[in-house]
């Protein structure tokens, strides 16, 4: 085993191997190993050129797939990963993100669909480097947007003249371009609230303003797509008018709209299929999501009968058929196809080792002081009668939720002999918005209000050994995690914080513009308009309070949780000499690279199990 140095901080330790039995050692790391894909997104005019992303290399890389051909190839090489990427509407070219190693930074390039990342070339450069807010690609008009400290920026490029239509101070982006190229949607927060966005519909002919759509305070609107049939001016967008997220379809030109009345629980969100007379409707209900087939025509909403799980990606051929990924907690992802007449294969696999399953979820429902809370909840397939350590595993975002989904993490946390427990906290999606929004003016410290409740019931049911409670999480979870070892001491037996929040107003001064915009609206102000929220929901308010081992994990390139402020807490922990371990990586926000990302999970379940004192 060895150690990793990491300035003046006690260093991780990094185990040599994590299971003295050979095959459940195995085991853990095949999982991470396995080959997963994305499902393929197809140019809209050559829907044989494929673009998807996949780890298969070791790394998170961008791949071009010609159909006709079956032919697959490695589109981007770089040694910390490639996420983002979309092919050209003809399928000449593949466009992906090219930042420096993690930070989010950077411009859009472009390379020929056949060519390797030799060819690639800024795709404008007229367009100054920033963090992506948002990209349409047209045959005549294509738009961008860019964040910068200064705010967002919005440009278009018609033939070979470039020119900056938008400029605001708050968050704003691209969401949506006709299929005509005359309509151009973009979302905005001139009123203050990037949380809640407005919709604007501007003419590519001068950009004058041709639509407005705002539902007042509290109630945001996101545009998905315009109708795929040239001439059709209508766009699908969720709104939330209701108290949850809904569908509407608004004919900007003839300034009407449609509100879609679908009776399923949850929130919904949909695209269009090719004819326009029909939507693909996603809909995510108590950690689970599930495909319909909705008729505009006739108001008939029909399933497409995928099982218990998670959708994780989905759209319509022009033949109808619907491609999609789904897994479960116990099995795998897959990227399947499912045909009009009900035939449902797979479409796509990955060379090489399916990943080994795992233990499925449960859920649980616990009363809170804000009402009914959602929990799944993971028990090692072999775990004896009675108590067992446990990880209380949260969530990023905040605006996210846990799901019944494939996770080699938790898989190799329940392999190590925890149960699991994923809490969709209050400002979780999915849920309705008064849950999603209650953490406004409060956050971080409403969470973990539903965070103990959880906690009593896992305790109190049997489920966990109170003396062996592990607060876990990254980005956001981190962040909570870094707050309940403050303020919760008495429950939590140690802790883990990845790329957290640790000194909220050190985070401020130094995090991308698109989160300090997001903080003004969930703190109600930045810190100096409220300085008292920001210290009372702030880690390092609550560091001497911390009694239980930490290990904090951050990247050096991280824009959304910037490496000083978590210097500033492990410098408090450290003048207590309380016991802590630090690991420092030289990516941005989370690891691309598989290898790394093994490396930080053996690092987490080895310190949690020393910590508990079963190692």
């Amino acid at each position: 085993m060895s150690t990793q140095s990491a300035n003046q901080y006690p260093p991780a330790v990094v185990p040599d191997r994590l299971f003295g039995d050979d095959q459940a050692e195995t085991r853990w790391r095949a999982r991470f190993h396995a080959p997963r894909i994305s499902v393929p997104e197809w140019a809209r005019d050559a829907p044989d050129a494929n673009v998807y992303v996949s780890n298969a290399s070791g790394v998170w890389e961008v791949y071009a797939w010609h159909r006709a051909t079956d032919s697959h190839r490695k589109v981007t090489d770089r040694p910390n990963g490639t996420l983002h990427a979309t092919p050209s509407p003809d399928g000449s070219a593949v466009w992906w993100f090219n930042d420096t190693d993690g930070d989010e930074f950077g411009s859009w390039v472009r390379q020929p669909f056949d060519a390797d990342s030799s060819a690639a070339v800024k795709a404008l450069p007229d367009v100054h480097d920033g963090y992506p807010a948002g990209l349409e690609i047209g045959e005549r008009v294509i738009a961008v947007g860019v964040s910068t400290d200064d705010g967002s920026e919005l440009f278009a490029k018609i033939g070979e003249t470039t020119e900056r239509f938008y400029s605001h101070p708050d968050d704003a982006g691209i969401a949506s371009l006709s299929r005509d190229e005359s309509l151009l949607a973009i979302a905005h927060s001139e009123h203050g609230d990037s949380r809640h966005p407005a919709l604007r519909v501007l003419s590519t002919d001068g950009f004058g303003s041709v639509a407005e759509k705002w539902d007042g305070e509290g109630k945001g609107l996101s545009a998905l797509e315009f109708s795929p049939l040239p001439g059709d001016q209508r766009l699908l967008v969720l709104h939330e008018r209701r108290g949850r997220e809904e569908l509407l379809v608004w004919d900007v030109r003839a300034d009407t709209e449609t509100e879609l009345e679908i009776d399923l629980p949850g929130e919904v969100a949909a695209d269009w299929y090719p004819d326009g007379r029909a939507l693909l409707v996603v809909h995510f209900h108590q950690g689970r999501s599930s495909l319909h087939r909705y008729d505009l025509d006739t108001a008939e909403l029909s399933s497409l009968d995928t099982p218990a799980g998670r959708i994780g990606g989905a759209g319509v051929r022009d033949d109808g058929t619907v491609e999609y990924s789904w897994s479960s907690a116990a099995e795998p992802a897959a990227v399947r196809a499912r045909a009009t007449d009900g035939t449902d294969s797979v479409l796509l696999e990955s060379p090489g080792e399916r990943a080994p399953g795992s233990a499925p979820v449960t859920d649980a429902f616990v009363e809170g002081v804000g009402g009914q809370i959602h929990a799944l909840v993971s028990r090692p397939l072999d775990a004896p009668d009675g108590p067992l350590p446990t990880v209380f595993s949260l969530h990023g975002g905040p605006h996210a939720a846990d799901e019944d989904r494939f996770s080699a993490y938790r898989a190799t946390w329940l392999d190590a002999g925890f149960a699991v427990v994923e809490v969709n906290y209050r400002g979780s999606t999915g849920y309705g918005s008064a849950w999603r929004d209650a953490i406004e003016g409060r956050p971080g410290l409403t969470e973990l209000e539903d965070v103990a409740a959880v906690h009593d019931w896992a305790v109190e049911s049997g489920l966990s050994d109170k003396d062996k409670c592990v607060v876990n999480g990254a980005s956001w979870g981190g962040y909570l995690s870094l707050l309940a070892l403050g303020t919760q001491p008495a429950r939590w037996a140690a802790g883990v914080a990845g790329v957290p929040v640790a000194d909220y107003i050190a985070a401020y001064e130094d995090e991308m513009e698109q989160l300090r915009s997001f903080d003004r609206a969930l703190f109600g102000g930045a810190p100096a308009d409220v300085p008292a929220v920001y210290r009372e929901c702030s880690p390092i308010t609550y560091v001497d309070a911390v009694a239980a081992p930490v290990l904090v994990l951050a990247g050096d390139n991280d824009p959304r949780c910037p490496i000083r402020q978590i210097e500033n807490y492990l410098d408090r922990l450290g003048k207590r000499d309380a016991p802590h371990e630090f690991y420092r990586y030289d990516a941005g926000h989370g690891s691309l690279v598989i290898a790394e990302t093994i490396k930080q999970t053996s690092i987490e379940v080895y310190f949690a199990l020393r910590a508990l004192g079963l190692r």
